[in-house]
């Protein structure tokens, strides 16, 4: 019986359901984490932390094998750009560290957007908020438990 993580915690006490994934903590590849976890890496998705030039925090949710598409984000967080934060602000803005950022449980809730291939799948799998450890459920639950929307912020790598 594997500890609850706080994601895990989260969604129970909301009531959603979802299936826990765990995987070698040393892995934070995201496609070598799909091929771990047994699941297609369209399936499996990175949660991105942006800010915007007015310094505002965005967090987006794209799929594993896809990056970010800056322009598309900024455009669906209504401002003109947004750039990555450096990884050392991570763990203090969110409280997760990177390999292990989730969308749901962060310090404090972010306008959140989840890419918009997401809508047409059945379950999608994010972190559950440690390396090691994942969480796969329907792509409307991740939105109502983040408060997130979907839009098309994903595009293929370069």
């Amino acid at each position: 019986m594997m500890n609850k993580t706080n994601v895990m915690r989260l969604l129970d006490a909301a009531k959603t359901g979802y299936i826990p994934h765990e995987y070698d903590n040393t892995v934070t590849d995201g496609e070598t984490v799909a091929r771990l976890v047994g699941i297609p890496a369209e399936r499996v998705f990175k949660t991105l932390v942006t800010e915007s030039g007015d310094r505002r925090i965005f967090v987006f949710v794209v799929p594993v094998g896809k990056t970010l598409d800056l322009k598309a984000a900024a455009h669906a967080a209504g401002v003109k750009s947004v750039a990555m934060i450096p990884q050392k602000r991570l763990l203090p803005l969110t409280g997760y560290v990177h390999g292990g950022c989730s969308p749901i449980g962060m310090k404090k809730p972010f306008p959140t957007f989840i890419d918009a291939s997401a809508e047409g799948l059945e379950t999608i799998v994010v972190s559950a908020g440690k390396v090691g450890r994942q969480v796969e459920l329907p792509p409307k639950d991740l939105a109502q438990a983040c408060g997130a929307e979907f839009a098309p912020i994903a595009a293929d790598r370069a």
